[in-house]
Parts: structure tokens; sequence; C-alpha cells
């Protein structure tokens, strides 16, 4: 879909559709849309009447313009209430009134920006977002794809004052969604397509396309540097694992040097502790942490922030076999610390662990953010549309929420209770790799601050939100691609210190 930014007023807009917002609990049409009232006669303020239109947040409501105006119909999205209206307010409303219109078969579409409390860039660029994630479909497998119904064409409406603040809005959004669309694919793809080495082949084309930096590590070199963990998981695979290393570099003064790690377990069986069939079903959304950092680094060159990125990921599936790694089973991490495994299920942490440790010795990171769908009690404690952060410096930790913040991505902070490491003690190594049921989330990240040393570092547990089994405001069903907005308003602002 082309989008671009015209000052053309509302009612010389050329289009199939074009939109404009009402306020819930507001008598009157705002002056823009009044505007466009008059040229229909009244017809749109007398149709909001005798609907009762209540303009919650993504409703809509639509009706022919007759020739009145250039735009052939007129499509009205509901924002709530002007006094709580935010960037993920327009968001919504964006990808809502998209959805419509393409449902009606509108191939262009003019929009004024919404949410008029709002900056105009905040403003342009949440609508980019809205719509390219809301209009986002994955049919590649389909026969019948959904082309015969597609918005080509967006315009958004903007003031001559407003234009310079807009482009660049625009242009962010634009990448963000982009970054998030990415991570979808890759989520979407079936496990038998989307292994360690496939994702290796994704990271070097990212780097070919960004000339970033890229190193790929095999299972020798893997095992050269001592990543026992991460190699015991992939231990029962016939697929070979792969250690990605992608670095994006700022061409000038670099205000601060950032590591990004994404879980990348391509099919998670549970190994030896093999999982329900129900349980298994989805398990190739399991790598969604490695689609979010790799469609962080895909946009970050044309981004240009001021900082220093390296996106790694232990890429690997968890299967079970005759070599599989079994309960009861010791490994040695990278840095030396020793696992008893007493669940094969609970591998993630385990390529988390190395790449932790790989992080420490490799980068000299100033901060570490790690992104996983590490821990069903995650979901539990949060439901599917939150994720879990925790963390060994708060200072990180709300930088990190002001950017979920800014994303319209929930997240939520739990606490490293020290107490209950007890649970992660071992008779026969340093540590186990899962403590009991109750605080089960919390527990596997006191295991992975076994890896961190003393740099601040930030866990998001993106289980229950990674993957939707019903379409939500700006996601259809499958994978969400959460997370990888939040770490791009992240990494920009940590650009900007």
């Amino acid at each position: 879909m082309k989008i671009e930014i015209s000052a053309r007023p509302l009612v010389e807009a050329d289009a199939d559709m074009l939109v404009v917002e009402q306020y819930a609990g507001e008598r009157g049409l705002a002056p823009d849309t009044r505007r466009v009232d008059r040229m229909l006669g009244g017809l749109l303020a007398r149709a909001l009447t005798e609907e009762r239109f209540e303009a919650h947040v993504g409703d809509t409501t639509f009706l022919h313009t007759a020739g009145r105006l250039r735009a052939k119909r007129v499509l009205v999205v509901g924002m709530g209430a002007r006094a709580e209206c935010r960037a993920d307010t327009v968001r919504r409303a964006a990808s809502a009134a998209l959805r419509r219109a393409r449902d009606l078969g509108a191939r262009s579409v003019a929009v004024r920006l919404l949410g008029t409390r709002l900056p105009p860039g905040v403003r342009a660029q949440a609508v980019a977002e809205g719509a390219l994630l809301g209009l986002y479909a994955f049919d590649r497998y389909k026969a019948r794809k959904g082309e015969e119904r597609a918005v080509e064409h967006l315009t958004l409406l903007a003031s001559a004052g407003d234009q310079a603040a807009a482009r660049e809005g625009l242009r962010v959004g634009t990448l963000a969604a982009e970054a998030t669309n990415f991570a979808r694919d890759l989520i979407n793809e079936p496990a038998n397509r989307v292994t360690a080495r496939a994702l290796a082949r994704a990271a070097q084309a990212i780097a070919r396309e960004g000339r970033l930096r890229v190193r790929i590590y095999d299972r020798a070199a893997c095992e050269r540097m001592g990543m026992g963990a991460f190699l015991g998981v992939n231990r029962g695979s016939q697929e070979p694992p792969r250690f990605i290393h992608l670095t994006y570099a700022s061409k000038g003064r670099v205000a601060r040097r950032l590591a990004l790690i994404g879980k990348g377990i391509t099919f998670d069986s549970g190994g030896l502790d093999l999982k329900p069939a129900e349980a298994m079903e989805r398990m190739k959304d399991d790598m969604s942490g490695a689609a979010a950092i790799l469609g962080v680094m895909k946009v970050l060159p044309r981004l240009e922030p001021r900082v220093e990125v390296h996106g790694l990921i232990a890429a690997t599936d968890n299967m079970p076999s005759g070599s599989a790694t079994k309960p009861g089973d010791v490994l040695r991490a990278m840095n030396g610390k020793t696992i008893e495994v007493n669940n094969t299920d609970a591998e993630g942490r385990l390529t988390l662990a190395d790449a932790l440790a790989y992080a420490l010795r490799e980068v000299k990171p100033d901060e570490i953010v790690d992104i996983a769908t590490l821990t069903g009690a995650c979901s539990i404690a949060l439901g599917s549309l939150c994720a879990g952060a925790m963390t060994n410096n708060v200072a990180l930790q709300a930088r990190v929420l002001r950017a979920a913040g800014e994303a319209g991505e929930r997240v939520w902070p739990l606490p490293l209770i020290e107490e209950y490491k007890e649970g992660l003690r071992s008779e026969v190594a340093d540590l186990k790799n899962t403590g009991p049921r109750p605080g089960g989330a919390i527990t596997a990240g006191l295991f992975l601050k076994e890896f961190v040393d003393d740099t601040p570092w930030v866990h998001l547990d993106i289980a229950g939100a990674a993957f939707t089994d019903k379409e939500l405001p700006y996601a259809a069903k499958g994978g969400v691609g959460f997370g990888a907005r939040t770490l791009l308003a992240y990494v920009l602002a940590a650009g900007r210190r």
C-alpha cells in the first residue's frame, strides 16, 4: 500500500473513501467534519443521529456522497472520549477504518490525521501503524488470496504547517509497522520452513540490505565457545543449530551499546518432557522473540539512531530423540556455570543463558534486553494481551516500559523475589533449570539473572502476547509481532539520551 501526505482540504480529497473522526459524548461535529456535512446537505449529521452512533473507539459507519464530494463515500470512525485520546486510540481507529474501507471494496482512502489533541507527528505515525498493521494478512499458502479487496493508496491529509512533522511521523510509523509485519511473517511460517538455518539466512539477507555486520556460528563454533546449555537443547534435533549475531552501528558518535536478545526456538515439542498435542500445536511461535529482533534490525539502518545495537539469537528446535538431553543431565553454560536439567521443556532459558553469557563476553554492552516466549506461568498471570518485565535495574526497566507505552504494547513489571531462587537449588550442579510451579515466570527470570552479572538488564516474557487465536484491534489471527515496536521505541530513545 502506498501512503503519502497531502495538504489538500478534506472536502477536496479525491478517493474511494474519505475517513473522518467523531468523539463520544459530543453533540456537534468537529469543524472539518462539519464542512463535509455541509457539502452533503446535512446527511452526515442526520445519519449519525438516526443510527445513534456512539463513537466508541473503532466504531464505524458510512454513506455514499452521490457526487457531492470528490470522494465516493464518507466513513465515520469513533474515537471514544476526546480527553482520553492517545496514540493507541488513533492506531485502533485507523485500523478499524481501513479494515472497513477494504471490506467495502475501497482501493483508495483519504484520512485527516486522527486525534486532534496529539502532535501531528504522533498522529501521522499512529495512523500509518494502525493502517499497515490492521490490514496485515498471512495468506501465502492459500490458493485464493485477499487481493480482490485491498486498499492500494492511503492519503494522510495534514495542514501546511503540519507537513514536516507528519512526514517524519509517517516515516517512523511505516518502518515500525514493517518491522512488526516482518516478524509476523516469520512467526506465521510453518516450522518446516523456518528452521535455525532459515533464520540465519534471514539475518544474512537483512545484513546485506542494511549493510550490517553479521556473524553466523555453527555447531562446531558454538562448541569451541563453550555453549553447552544452548547445544544441550539442540542435542535431540536433526536440524543443526545456528547462533546469530547482527550488529548495527551509528556512523557518528554512539550514545550507547545495546544488546537485544531473542529466543529462537523454531519449534518446541518439549523434548523428552513431551508436550501434549493441544499444547504443541502452535509451538512454531516459540521463536517470536527472535522474529522481533530480526524485525528491529531490518529497519534500524533507515532510522539511523545514534547507538550500537547487537541482535543475538541462539536458534534451534527442541525435539525428542535417542540423543536428546534427558531430565537429570548436567550442562555447562558458556560462563562456566553448570545446570541440572530437571525439565527439558524449559529449554528457552538454556539457550538464553548462553546468549546472555556471549553478550557479556563478546559485546560488553551498556544494557541488555531479552525477549522470549518463556513461561506459561506468565500467560497465566497476565493473560494474552500483556507481557511481563523483570529486571536488575529499575531505571532501565522504566525506559523499556515507557517505550512499550508509546508503542501501545502492554507490559507489566514482575518482581524478582530473591527468596524464590531457593527453588533453583540443585544437589549436583550450580542450579536447576526450573523451580516450583508457583511463581514460575519469576523463577525463570531469576535463572536468567544468573547470567548477566551487574550489567543493566530487562527480561520481557511475551509467552501470552506473542500469538492470538482471535482478531485484535490491529493484529490478525496468528503471530502478533509483539515487542518489535517496543524495542524500536526503546532503541530510538536510547539514541537521544
